[in-house]
Order: C-alpha cells, then sequence, then structure tokens
C-alpha cells in the first residue's frame, strides 16, 4: 500500500508572509506614517517669520500664512507664494533643551 504524504496545514503555509508583512510594516510602513505626522504638524503650526525651505530647494521667510498657501520673502522686495504642501522644513528649528 502506498503512504501518502503529510498534509502541512494551510495556515502554517502562511506564517512566513505573515512573518513578512510585520518586519515590512516595522521597517516601511511605520516610520513613513510618522514622518507624514511630522509633516503635517509643521505645516499646520507655519507662521509669519518663520525661515522655511521648500521642495524645490528655495529659502525664504513667511511674510503671511494663508489657508492653502504661504506668501515667502526670498529676497528684498521680491515676494513669491507657493502651497503650504510645498514647504519641506523648517530651518530655524527652535531647541527645548536650551535651559537644561
Amino acid at each position: 500500500m502506498p503512504t501518502l504524504p503529510a498534509q502541512i496545514n494551510p495556515i502554517l503555509q502562511l506564517v512566513p508572509f505573515l512573518f513578512i508583512f510585520v518586519i515590512f510594516y516595522f521597517l516601511l510602513i511605520m516610520p513613513q506614517r510618522k514622518q507624514q505626522k511630522e509633516h503635517r504638524n509643521l505645516l499646520a503650526n507655519l507662521k509669519k517669520n518663520d525661515d522655511v525651505v521648500t521642495s524645490s530647494g528655495i529659502h525664504g521667510t513667511i511674510v503671511n500664512v494663508k489657508d492653502t498657501t504661504v506668501i515667502l520673502r526670498v529676497d528684498e522686495n521680491v515676494k513669491m507664494e507657493v502651497e503650504k504642501i510645498a514647504i519641506a522644513a523648517l530651518k530655524n528649528i527652535p531647541n527645548t533643551n536650551q535651559g537644561k
């Protein structure tokens, strides 16, 4: 009588895929979400006289903040209006550990 090969539980076959998904989540998805949240907070807290850098590399100082745009002063008597989402970073990030 021929013997049948042992049947592998189908759930056990999914374990490696679940393990790979968990690794991807912690290495790729979670840090990206954190970065997006920080960028949303940055855009929500923009205010006048903040020195910023746009995603295209333009450095300027915020003159006015509107709903979806900001007006940047890039040089004396040179102002430009850009979308808030184009702001990549603040140049003058305040250091909260100065007194410690």
